[in-house]
């Protein structure tokens, strides 16, 4: 066991806090990392203050790591110390079912998958996030970050990176196909370079006109506004694709309004009340609304490859520890521009 510095919510809605939590010892098939950033993730917000219901506390939040290896175990082949890695929103799984055994560890039917933090190990011990000095994790749930990409920069993408390219690529986003990515922010801005860089046509749909030049700058094709009714007699039936990465919810009938036949609009953020749907509003144009969790480890490592190579890292702001209180008061309140990156050296 190794005892290291962390930042911990001890209660529901408390202030996070720095505190100490024990890492196990690292075994034949773990990899110890030192982490040097960890991106805050709005699901961090929702669960340290119960908004998906009941969590375990204190909780160490963070599952947008990157750091360096700094100790392997025995059985350990694909990673040595030094390397450039990551870890994103699982640990574990159960590895034998069949999403599993096809690298969608994410859709885990044997238990589901072991999230990195607020989550029971298979050890039965409490998992704890990346808002800390160091993680021992599985070697095979670990993921290698390029070298083309910076460490900071890079944090981010193990949780806003897959959760939007997973379903860009499922949904067959690229030349030819149109794709409205709905919210600038955490989610939608690596939504919107993603896309762009997949090869698709992209507009960004966002409440007001605030961030159009940063939405044209990080390609996005057009960006429009929701708040004005004609947005939605002007794109009815333009899209291929409706990326929803916002966490509150829609009016959903107008949306799919935008759909084209056989369009999709596919949904990553998890508002914390019901949404209502009308049935009505899906037939004629065979229009189909779906969602996207994350994404499998090996998928995980093609995004990271892919951001590498398009030159793709997140738009973030890096912060001291002791700004972490500060920093989910701001994501709320959708001022930032567009994730918080935690300096670890900080803690």
């Amino acid at each position: 066991m190794t005892t290291v510095a962390a930042y911990a919510a001890p209660a529901a809605k408390a202030p996070l806090e720095r505190t100490t939590i024990e890492r196990r010892a690292v075994g034949e098939s773990d990899v110890l990392i030192d982490i040097k950033f960890a991106g805050i993730c709005h699901s961090d917000i929702h669960q340290a203050r119960e908004g998906w219901g009941t969590a375990m506390f204190p909780m160490v939040p963070g599952h947008e790591i990157a750091g360096v290896v700094s100790e392997v175990g025995s059985a350990v082949t694909g990673f040595k110390v030094g390397d450039r890695v990551g870890v994103g929103c699982m640990v574990d799984s159960c590895r034998t079912c069949d999403n599993c055994l096809a690298g969608l560890q994410q859709y885990c039917t044997g238990g589901g998958p072991v999230w990195t933090y607020n989550a029971v190990g298979k050890d039965g011990e409490r998992t704890y996030g990346g808002y800390a000095e160091k993680i021992v994790v599985d070697a095979g749930y670990v993921v290698r970050i390029p070298d083309g990409l910076a460490l900071d920069v890079a944090a981010p993408l193990l949780c806003a990176g897959i959760t939007t390219y997973s379903p860009l690529k499922h949904w067959n986003a690229g030349p030819g196909k149109k794709v409205a990515v709905v919210g600038l922010g955490g989610l939608g801005h690596m939504g919107v370079k993603i896309a762009h860089a997949l090869g698709a046509e992209v507009t960004v749909l966002s409440q007001s006109l605030r961030k159009k030049d940063d939405g044209l700058r990080l390609g996005a094709d057009d960006y429009r506004a929701t708040s004005d009714p004609t947005t939605f007699e002007e794109l009815k039936g333009t899209f291929d694709i409706i990326l929803n990465t916002v966490s509150a919810p829609l009016d959903f009938a107008a949306y799919l309004s935008l759909l084209r036949t056989d369009g999709a609009m596919v949904n990553v953020g998890i508002p914390e009340e019901p949404v209502r749907i009308l049935l009505s509003s899906f037939f004629g144009h065979r229009r189909s609304v779906s969602s996207s969790g994350i994404g499998g480890i090996p998928e995980t490592q093609e995004m990271l490859d892919f951001c590498a190579e398009h030159g793709l890292g997140a738009e973030i702001e890096l912060i001291s520890a002791d700004r972490i209180n500060e920093a989910y008061d701001r994501v709320v309140s959708s001022d930032v521009r567009y994730r918080f990156v935690i300096d670890t050296a900080t803690i």
